[in-house]
């Protein structure tokens, strides 16, 4: 694709064969949409078989009208994402606009009262919503821009698309996962520009915060920094890592170098993926997978 002003570059497409447009109203569509990054995942939910995954990178963004621009060219030469007749439609908007609430304390009237602790929000320019993290007994509260909410209401004017928020899908999908393990590791999400920390216990949720990263070395200072509040030893605990990272790269060679015992997550096991996935990292797309767990 080429526009005048903006440019975006699909970096990696995977189709089953089973996908099928005449078939679009007995699937799930998952967006998940950043600053940077734009990525599709379409499951068929009879049988949680993921039929597709798209992976967009978007130029360097300067405003949410550009935002919006980008993503209306996009759509419009996408082959079905403007299709409206959906089984169901989940947007998971990427930003650092959230909170989490116990779901004990949690008030539907009071959504600004709580982003106002954790963010600068602009009321006149910005909707509020929430999705509630049935494994953590939490509520992710959060913020969504305008001009966003209202290009996906064009969009989908007859089939509104639930939102909610990445971090909420990061929390849902560490939780699923955690059900396997007998220890208490912490898990860390490697975004685009992004870190995100989890860590879980008995069910119960610990911590959970995502970090600007500006350079390599933000890495290791804020994972060294969530290990002392947690008081877990770098030598000894458990980490486990996901997202865009690779096996051999530098990066995974200096985390080695700090933290010992650091392995890779897996694809999750609520979703099943046919060979042709294969050639997708395992640990790679954890936040989209995870938006599947949401309702």
């Amino acid at each position: 694709m080429q526009s005048t002003a903006l440019q975006y570059k699909l970096i990696r497409k995977t189709k089953d064969e089973l996908f099928d447009e005449e078939f679009i109203h007995q699937y799930h569509l998952l967006l998940n949409i950043g600053t940077r990054d734009f990525q599709i995942l379409v499951i068929e939910p009879a049988g949680n078989k993921v039929l597709l995954l798209e992976d967009f990178v978007l130029p360097s963004l300067t405003s949410n009208e550009e935002l919006i621009k980008i993503l209306d060219h996009l759509f419009d030469s996408h082959a079905f994402l403007k299709a409206g007749f959906w089984k169901k439609i989940k947007v998971a908007i990427k930003n650092q606009k959230f909170v989490q609430v116990p779901q004990a304390l949690f008030a539907e009237d009071s959504l600004v009262d709580y982003l106002r602790f954790n963010a600068n929000i602009d009321p006149q320019h910005e909707s509020f919503a929430y999705t509630k993290n049935t494994r953590s007994q939490a509520v992710t509260v959060f913020a969504v821009n305008n001009e966003l909410k209202d290009w996906l209401a064009r969009v989908y004017p007859n089939n509104p698309p639930t939102l909610t928020h990445q971090s909420a899908a990061l929390i849902e999908g560490t939780m699923e996962y955690a059900k396997r393990r007998t220890d208490n590791p912490l898990y860390i999400y490697v975004d685009r520009f992004k870190l995100h920390i989890v860590a879980c216990k008995a069910d119960q949720l610990l911590y959970y915060n995502q970090f600007a990263i500006k350079q390599f070395s933000d890495y290791i200072k804020y994972i060294m920094m969530v290990m002392k509040s947690l008081n877990m030893d770098q030598q000894s605990s458990q980490i486990v890592l996901w997202g865009y990272i690779g096996k051999n790269s530098p990066h995974y060679h200096e985390f080695y170098k700090y933290i010992n015992n650091v392995t890779f997550g897996g694809q999750p096991e609520y979703l099943k993926f046919s060979y042709v996935f294969d050639e997708v990292q395992d640990h790679h797309f954890f936040d989209l997978y995870s938006i599947h767990l949401l309702d």
